[in-house]
């Protein structure tokens, strides 16, 4: 068969469920054309033969992707693969989030989650240029486009320079509206470290992710354009709704 993954391909005490990985695996060969955009998936018991798992772990696999909108399930009729390709997410020397994806969906938009004043860790002080333990504002954001979360953020801003930031963006829902409030007009991105993880509770919750699910992580810093250091930020998408595309910065 085209693209098989051998069963012995299957770890077992991986740490990682096999339903999560047979639901992988299907993800896989959707992205290799193994199985085609609108077209049926092979009955249960062929997957649970060529992935070497019983029916029940090939089932519970299909509802994950089913709840994640990649697979549709119709009764009497089988399971398909659902036509819906991941945004393509720009990272370059302007990043922003309205305009990245403008193009590919009608409607983006920025939620505020959570906001507080906390210590600035030793990571968030480096990427801000602060003393440890300096006040910083956080903001936890998410990305909307058409309806659909696509990405969690959370951002830290120097908090005696950005007071009422969290007003701001509670305002506009905008980070760039915001600092724009603070004169800053423009900003940078100075730096991207890019890193793939399983979803943690906050990404099952925040954007309806099933266990195991994986986001692309982004940790950046943001500069104005004499290079003062503005945001420090961390921004986890989903993996199966956004591909990271990146420019020269």
């Amino acid at each position: 068969m085209i693209g098989q993954i051998a069963a012995d391909s299957i770890e077992r005490r991986s740490g990682v469920s096999l339903w999560r990985q047979i639901a992988d695996k299907i993800l896989h060969a959707i992205a290799t054309g193994d199985f085609a955009e609108n077209a049926a998936l092979p009955p249960e018991v062929a997957l649970a033969e060529r992935y070497g798992v019983n029916r029940h772990t090939v089932r519970s696999a299909i509802s994950a992707l089913v709840q994640e909108g990649v697979l549709r399930a119709e009764q009497g009729r089988g399971t398909f693969v659902l036509s819906r390709k991941r945004l393509s997410y720009p990272i370059g020397a302007r990043t922003r989030f309205s305009t990245g994806l403008q193009g590919q969906t009608s409607e983006r938009h920025t939620v505020l989650l959570d906001s507080s004043v906390e210590p600035a860790s030793q990571r968030v002080a480096e990427g801000l240029g602060l003393p440890k333990g300096a006040e910083v504002i956080r903001l936890e954001t998410r990305g909307e486009a058409d309806g659909r979360p696509v990405s969690r953020a959370a951002s830290w801003f120097d908090a005696r320079r950005f007071a009422g930031i969290d007003k701001a963006m509670a305002q506009t829902g905008s980070i760039t509206a915001s600092l724009a409030r603070f004169g800053i007009d423009d900003y940078l991105r100075h730096s991207t470290v890019l890193s793939a993880h399983h979803a943690d509770a906050g990404d099952l919750a925040d954007l309806g992710l099933q266990p195991g699910a994986i986001v692309l992580v982004t940790a950046a810093i943001n500069v104005t354009p004499d290079g003062q250091p503005i945001q420090f930020s961390e921004t986890r998408f989903s993996a199966e709704r956004v591909e990271l595309k990146l420019s020269a910065l």
